[in-house]
């Protein structure tokens, strides 16, 4: 009968035993794992910043050939290499264009002056804003980076670049003032021509900046900053 205990007693101290060791196991091994897959995360998007999908393909800046305010021709390869802010406006437009513009010249203060960075700026009413408009509503605002381009070209063109492309609705509308209406978004293109974003409250990416409020472009300000340094 004693012997029968002692064997009982054994079996319970090495049942304890092996709890204690696979707690331990557990406390030690599952951190690293953790950390081993973060690291995997951060080296294929180090910026954390996603990617906008679509159909399981990731979406890019739709390729363009425009002409800019000073008569030269701008396409995707002028940005190939560099993270690039994209928006559209129209130089008479009376009600958001000019809070936008106001915005995009705080980001063009911070970024302005870096060879791999670019701002493109997409006229909707282009029989209006030609290349010599378009020049001095950049004087007007006082553009001064030789990486902010204006762009005009054909209007069926820039319309279906902003509806299908992008997305972001762009219109003519006669019954609203200045005869066109837009959403007021940025676009946010990395070094490889991705559009990009943070996430929103509920883990999707943002997709679009809107260009109207201040917190949103501080928003830009910082993810620019992102790519800029991490990618």
């Amino acid at each position: 009968m004693k012997s029968k205990y002692s064997y009982i007693g054994i079996v319970f101290v090495i049942l304890l035993f092996g709890i204690y060791v696979v707690r331990n196991y557990k406390h030690h091994i599952e951190p690293r794992d953790r950390v081993t897959q973060q690291q995997k995360e951060e080296e294929v998007n180090p910026s954390g910043l996603m990617y906008f999908e679509v159909n399981n393909v990731t979406r890019k800046m739709p390729d363009f050939v425009f002409t800019d305010q000073n008569n030269q021709t701008i396409s995707n390869a002028d940005y190939a290499g560099k993270v690039y802010v994209a928006e559209f406006f129209f130089t008479s437009c009376p009600s958001i264009c000019p809070i936008m513009n106001q915005n995009m010249l705080k980001i063009e203060k911070v970024f302005g002056d870096r060879t791999d960075f670019g701002i493109a700026s997409f006229t909707i009413d282009p029989t209006t804003d030609t290349p010599i408009k378009l020049k001095e509503y950049a004087e007007r605002y006082g553009v001064t980076s030789l990486n902010w381009h204006f762009l005009t070209g054909d209007q069926d063109q820039l319309f279906e670049m902003a509806n299908k492309g992008l997305n972001i609705f762009a219109g003519i509308n006669p019954d609203v003032a200045g005869g066109f209406e837009h959403q007021g978004f940025f676009a946010l293109v990395d070094k490889n021509g991705f559009l990009r974003s943070r996430k929103d409250t509920h883990g999707n990416p943002k997709i679009f900046y809107q260009g109207t409020e201040e917190a949103e472009v501080q928003m830009l300000i910082e993810d620019i900053q992102l790519l800029l340094e991490k990618e």
